[in-house]
């Protein structure tokens, strides 16, 4: 009940104020939407607001020393000999005899760099052996988790692997596992046509990556010899 009689003058106050305030605010618009259209568009540019968002103008600034006005001869030749389309005319033929800048794919094919990362092969040696030990660093650096690989021992002690797996659906051609592996091993081809019709013909097993290394060993080689002075 106390607290109720405190607030009660309060409550008064406040709605004598929004009594007064509304039917002014009321007014102010209708008197601003009922008069003329120009009228309102000069109240509103001499508003505050518009003054103050407007930005400045200097027209105190100095003229650059270098700036000559146009003269009567350079308005006339603009406008009556259309000077500026023959400027985009001129544009366009330079371009037209210039040699094309686009090829005849697939019959011509641009330059690849010898560091190009395309299709996935495994590498042999000279002898026919299989270069991979298993040692797995490819498929623990492989950022999309796109390969997978199963190893067992040989007779010397050493290790081969029985399961090499690219989902080439997963990679994202980033070169680590060539640059991890120790014996270059696993590499990127330089080919780049290997579209397939399902899904499952870009899941490659060992049979396809070495088919695939049999096929661009000689290019390989020479690519990699190429990059060998900057590895």
């Amino acid at each position: 009940m106390n607290a109720f009689r405190l607030s009660s003058p309060l409550t008064t106050l406040v709605r004598n104020t929004q009594r007064r305030a509304i039917p002014s605010a009321v007014g102010t618009t209708t008197r601003f939407m009922g008069a003329p259209m120009a009228s309102q568009v000069a109240r509103f540019s001499n508003s505050t607001v518009v003054r103050h968002a407007a930005p400045v103008q200097d027209n105190n600034k100095p003229t650059p020393s270098d700036y000559k006005a146009p003269g009567v001869l350079d308005i006339a030749a603009r406008h009556l000999l259309l000077t500026e389309l023959m400027r985009g005319m001129w544009v366009v033929l330079e371009q037209f005899f210039r040699p094309p800048y686009t090829i005849f794919y697939p019959y011509e094919k641009g330059p690849l760099s010898p560091r190009f990362r395309g299709e996935h092969a495994l590498r042999r040696y000279p002898t026919g052996e299989e270069r991979c030990i298993a040692c797995k660093l490819c498929e623990a650096i492989c950022p999309a988790q796109a390969i997978t690989i199963e190893a067992e021992p040989r007779e010397d002690g050493s290790r081969r692997t029985t399961r090499y797996d690219i989902d080439m659906t997963k990679c994202i051609y980033c070169g680590f596992c060539q640059e991890a592996c120790p014996v270059d091993a696993i590499v990127e081809t330089a080919n780049y046509e290997y579209i397939t019709e399902t899904h499952e013909e870009l899941l490659y097993n060992k049979e396809k990556l070495l088919a695939n290394g049999d096929k661009w060993e000689v290019e390989i080689a020479r690519n990699l010899q190429a990059e060998h002075p900057y590895r």
